[in-house]
């Protein structure tokens, strides 16, 4: 949509995901992001943390219950949305204005950290891929629907049709 604010922002989980339901039974999980820039003073030869920006997301339907899955308190993510202000008055009657980031993509961030992705069908739970795959809904040659576990190789041992053993890129 024309004239919104996308941003991506890379920081901590300050919260436990938040997992809930519209009264239309579409799932929402909340979270907030601690977002702290560090720069390096060459005077004292040390690196210091500026001013944390604390950064509430909301993020919808399926991947809200991904996220909910695969997000706890203290990972380090990367989250990309639209950026939306919001102005309210409080009980005192202050009026107030905050900020929040409705979420398009979010995922955890392998600088420090290793993460194993398991593609989700239906519901993503794994009774229901492998009733998938018996009933002929998932190939036999998709290589995501099964594989060597932690590897992220497709069954067979062999990146490509020819069994090589080196990934295609």
């Amino acid at each position: 949509m024309s004239g919104e604010t996308v941003i991506t922002i890379i920081g901590n989980l300050v919260d436990e995901p938040e997992i809930r339901w519209t009264p239309s039974s579409v799932a929402v999980c909340k979270f907030r992001v601690a977002s702290t820039p560090r720069t390096f003073d060459r005077q004292t030869n040390e690196w210091k943390d500026g001013e944390s920006l604390f950064l509430p997301c909301s993020v919808w339907r399926q991947q809200a219950e991904h996220a909910a899955e695969s997000l706890q308190k203290g990972m380090r993510v990367i989250v990309q949305g639209r950026l939306k202000q919001r102005s309210y008055e409080d009980r005192e009657g202050v009026k107030r204005t905050v900020f929040e980031l409705d979420v398009e993509e979010v995922a955890p961030s392998l600088l420090r950290a290793t993460a194993v992705v398991t593609k989700a069908a239906g519901k993503g739970a794994p009774e229901v891929r492998q009733a998938a795959r018996e009933q002929g809904a998932v190939s036999a040659e998709d290589p995501w629907a099964s594989g060597t576990p932690g590897t992220g190789r497709p069954a067979g041992g062999g990146w490509g049709s020819g069994g090589e053993d080196n990934p295609p890129f």
